[in-house]
């Protein structure tokens, strides 16, 4: 089948049918009523007199999962198709996934159903393939995925956030968009009915789509993206969340296994050792050996006992909750994604060690778990069980707040306390906000550390800066710990792949270790040391060693304060088998592709001669109430296709931090002509966000300059103006 004829497509063109649909689907009891609904939908869109067509996929994009690319109007015509955009570090987008399995359990590429994952990156680091790689075992994904790094389908669909969904038909024909999570029926009603009416209509083929999973290439690892690592200071033992091999392990600091409890597959299970489950645990605290696990993707909090050799479930339901405000029994309390966990004490001060405290990253708040009866501050009596929001209203933001229902976080994933005077406070690694927040243990109130901006919406100020307070600049940290002898907080900074240390005193923000580089360098000074996207840290040995559970490495990482040397902590049974894991290696990076849809404008030419200087003012005007976003690279480049000689030596790209200062781009026609007719390409980049709207704007545009180049000495020419409105 041919692909669609040059035609404005996006998703708009669903919105007034789809919206006419789902109001009467509100009004619908029956499930028949339903079904009958959308089949009636479908035969309008399908009447249609020209098909809603997605593009075809731009060729030189980066496959996992397949054998091949996959073209869409090749392989998958006579498929009913679900293309799921997403970001691999969203929680919303993670929620999403259990859907999708359920769905791909429900019907094959034999039944004429395929899904294809879409990365469209946020972060910089996510459009590295072999992140993406990682994300895909992590998240055990086993469907096709593409890499759509300079999100060229991102555009061209005018998708808008993250996570989106796109039902195609048979022919490459658009249906369906559900934005956000938590639409499960819906996606199951809408592909089921597609599949039948397409069917009825002889539409469908039940040809197989190669496919070729990325896990199976891989050797056999001790550990497998361990997520966080906390140590017992009475033992020095070592817990370690396994998170890809769904499994707790107790270690000695030798690296000697002592228990390993669940896995190697995900499940949930309570009850003896041999006989628990875990699935994607992260979180993990020690405490009179009794260890507390944020269960990740079974919605749960569980507790070890090391001495009964036991797991029971002490919060959750085992299913992703909604509930923002809690206030039930643990084990009756719904709550969703619980990314870490660490001890507290209550304001009763009954004894050390009688709260847990929760970041709750699928609700993005600060969860309290009371493990005995006490007091939160400016809080009742609560008793032995109760488990509730502390701060965080809920809405995804970067709001500081002295009342603390009111602050908002943005994904919060990793959990220190620092209970001792003046600091009295929870630290928390806010990974979607990229900034470090405390919470204080007196009266709840949330403020700002280092990291981010002001802007409470923007979740993209993000970068990779050594600095104080706000002109610091972290991207997605997980992991942070409170060194009480140093009063130092260090951050696991996961996608600068780098260890930050903080003084909370002065809010600097220093790099400790990391060069930023991904590739795996197992011993090491902490000048030339490497990371992968770590997780979580701990401090041991009295504060003379950091922990680092380096995650995209599979490794845990003996950071050594006082010589400032950097080793692997070797994980291994009492026979003494050492494995050492797999690690994956950066690929390097390229320049951004310009996007079908970004505009071409063709400047008037201009004459110039040998040696002279031209001059382009760019001169780009944002929507109103817009601004650039922090840390993402808006970028210019210089080409001159066929002409690569009028480049040589001169600087061919820079980036655009100021909407309201622009650069000047610089280029000197060279002495030695190879030609006298040329043109010169500026293309343009730019990431900016919306006064009302935390997602991020990608738009490009494209100038293309004639030059005529003559022997003729010229006068001065004035500076070409590079002018558009977004």
């Amino acid at each position: 089948m041919a692909a669609p004829g040059a035609r404005g497509r996006s998703l708009s063109g669903l919105l007034p049918a789809q919206t006419s649909l789902e109001y009467a689907l509100l009004d619908a009891v029956t499930q028949q009523e339903k079904d009958s609904l959308v089949y009636q939908y479908l035969q309008k869109v399908d009447g249609w007199e020209q098909d809603l067509s997605v593009p075809e996929f731009p060729e030189g994009l980066e496959w996992l999962n397949t054998e091949e690319p996959i073209s869409v109007y090749k392989d998958l015509c006579g498929k009913i198709v679900v293309l799921d955009f997403f970001t691999y570090c969203c929680i919303n987008c993670i929620h999403l996934l259990p859907d999708l399995h359920a769905l791909e359990h429900t019907y094959s590429d034999k039944d004429g159903l395929l899904i294809i994952g879409v990365h469209s990156a946020k972060f910089p680091n996510e459009k590295v393939l072999d992140n993406i790689k990682s994300a895909v075992l992590r998240y055990n994904i086993t469907h096709p995925m593409v890499n759509d790094a300079d999100a060229s389908l991102w555009q061209d669909l005018e998708v808008s956030c993250w996570p989106t969904l796109v039902i195609l038909g048979p022919r490459g024909n658009m249906l369906f968009s559900l934005i956000g999570e938590g639409h499960k029926d819906k996606l199951f009603l809408y592909t089921s009915i597609a599949l039948k009416y397409y069917k009825d209509r002889g539409q469908i083929r039940d040809n197989k789509i190669g496919i070729k999973l990325y896990k199976d290439s891989l050797p056999p690892s001790p550990l497998l993206f361990p997520g966080k690592v906390t140590v017992d200071q009475v033992t020095n033992r070592l817990v370690i969340a396994d998170t890809g091999h769904h499994r707790i392990l107790v270690v000695w600091k030798n690296g000697q296994i002592q228990y390993s409890i669940g896995g190697p597959n995900p499940g949930r299970k309570d009850g003896i050792f041999s006989e628990s489950t875990f699935n994607s645990p992260q979180g993990v605290a020690i405490i009179n050996n009794i260890i507390y696990v944020a269960d990740t993707e079974n919605h749960l909090i569980r507790k070890i006992d090391l001495e009964a050799e036991k797991v029971s479930t002490v919060a959750g339901i085992g299913i992703q909750g909604t509930d923002k405000e809690g206030g039930a029994k643990g084990e009756q309390q719904p709550i969703s994604s619980p990314w870490d966990v660490v001890f507290g004490t209550s304001g009763s001060e009954v004894q050390r060690g009688d709260i847990l405290w929760i970041a709750m990253a699928g609700t993005h708040q600060i969860w309290a778990l009371l493990l005995d009866s006490g007091k939160l501050p400016k809080k009742n009596e609560l008793t032995k069980g109760t488990c509730l929001r502390f701060a965080g209203s809920g809405n995804e933001e970067n709001r500081n707040n002295a009342y603390p229902h009111k602050a908002g976080f943005a994904q919060p994933s990793g959990l220190s306390l620092a209970s001792e005077d003046p600091w009295s406070c929870l630290f928390v690694a806010d990974s979607e906000s990229s900034t470090v927040r405390t919470v204080s243990l007196k009266d709840g109130a949330v403020k700002h550390l280092v990291g981010g901006e002001r802007n409470p919406m923007n979740l993209f100020a993000f970068g990779d800066v050594d600095g104080v307070g706000i002109n610091a600049k972290l991207q997605h940290p997980l992991g942070v710990t409170w060194d009480k002898k140093r009063s130092l907080l260090y951050v696991a900074d996961s996608y600068n792949h780098k260890i930050k240390v903080v003084d909370p005193k002065t809010k600097n923000c220093t790099t400790l270790a990391g060069t930023g580089d991904t590739n795996n360098v197992t011993s090491s000074s902490f000048t030339e040391s490497t990371f992968n996207e770590p997780g979580g840290l701990c401090i041991g040995e009295n504060g003379q060693l950091l922990y680092v559970a380096d995650t995209n490495n599979h490794q845990i990482k003996v950071m050594d304060l006082e010589t400032k040397m950097v080793s692997v902590l070797p994980i291994f049974r009492s026979e003494n088998a050492v494995v050492d894991g797999p690690f994956l290696v950066e690929k390097q990076k390229t320049l951004p592709k310009l996007p079908k849809s970004a505009p071409s404008i063709r400047l008037s030419p201009v004459t110039a001669c040998a040696g002279q200087t031209l001059q382009f003012k760019l001169r780009l005007d944002l929507p109103s109430g817009s601004k650039l976003t922090e840390g993402v690279s808006s970028c210019w480049f210089l080409t001159a296709e066929g002409n690569e000689w009028l480049l040589q030596g001169q600087i061919a790209t820079g980036d655009i931090d100021n909407i309201s200062s622009q650069p000047t781009i610089s280029l000197q026609i060279p002495d030695d002509c190879l030609s006298l007719e040329a043109i010169v390409s500026i293309s343009v980049f730019l990431y900016y966000c919306s006064a009302d709207s935390s997602a991020c704007m990608m738009k490009a545009i494209l100038f293309s300059q004639p030059l005529q180049i003559t022997d003729t000495q010229q006068g001065c020419i004035a500076p070409v103006e590079l002018r558009y409105v977004f």
